[in-house]
């Protein structure tokens, strides 16, 4: 079964993990300059390095579709740069993903393949996607919803070690963005952990830094472009989410139910 994931962040990369671990064929695309700040544990990564590895799963870029059948075949997950995913065109998914996470649909369509899933708020199950996977942390996390939407977004962040808003590291202005500490690193509320253009950008609160955007990206003011985690667990910065995995378990349920019911109906 061949699987197409729009989006290779974080999220997206929890999916394509669990999916690639049971034995699916899984490509992934991105944008040309990925802003997953949760860098250390997303295949978008490969983009601007050319290879990503999240524990033991190798991905690496593809410039076309050929490159990426011969990746598939040394057991390697495809990344191309296709922000419109035209790809979709030449490779026919069975099932299409979008795991963007831009809390909007941004251009998919029901149609686009057997099985199309959702992820997040911005997908209606039945009207432009097959199904939906929650993605709102608590009681719900991982859900398949077979007939509506996921939880509406707030746009506050999930509480993560007792913190929700002061554990997002956002651009102090419209910039260039330049970290000043690395994923792993341990830093105290008020500290500089990053320069946009000159203009500092602080942290909100103590803990480990688990996410930064890379060097040199482009940023808007209040743009999210890290994370603190109070926990202060260096393991987490370097392995996929409680979040990531719940969300990717959704997606894989999704596809076994489809695949066993087409099996039963041929």
């Amino acid at each position: 079964m061949k699987i197409l994931i729009k989006g290779a962040g974080d999220l997206a990369t929890g999916i394509g993990y669990r999916l690639f671990r049971s034995g699916y064929e899984v490509i992934m695309t991105e944008i040309a300059v990925p802003t997953a700040v949760r860098r250390t544990v997303s295949f978008s990564r490969a983009v601007y390095e050319d290879e990503a590895v999240v524990e033991g799963v190798c991905a690496k870029k593809a410039d076309n579709l050929e490159q990426a059948y011969d990746l598939i075949r040394q057991g390697v997950i495809p990344v191309l740069v296709d922000e419109t995913t035209e790809i979709r065109k030449q490779y026919c998914p069975e099932v299409l993903v979008d795991a963007i996470l831009a809390k909007r649909n941004t251009g998919t369509s029901i149609t686009d393949a057997p099985l199309v899933i959702g992820v997040g708020p911005g997908f209606v199950a039945k009207m432009d996607c097959h199904k939906v996977i929650e993605t709102k942390r608590g009681h719900y996390l991982g859900s398949v919803i077979e007939d509506g939407a996921a939880i509406p977004n707030t746009g506050i962040p999930g509480d993560v070690g007792g913190y929700t808003v002061e554990r997002i590291i956002r651009a102090s202005a419209d910039g260039i963005f330049k970290p000043e500490v690395e994923i792993g690193d341990t830093v105290e509320k008020g500290q500089c952990v990053a320069y946009v253009n000159e203009i500092p950008v602080y942290a909100q609160m103590s803990g480990i830094v688990r996410g930064m955007l890379q060097n040199g990206v482009a940023v808007t003011k209040g743009m999210k472009s890290g994370d603190i985690d109070a926990r202060s667990v260096k393991e987490h910065c370097f392995t996929i989410s409680d979040k990531a995995r719940a969300i990717g378990g959704g997606v894989l349920e999704a596809v076994c139910q489809y695949e066993h019911t087409r099996l039963i109906k041929n």
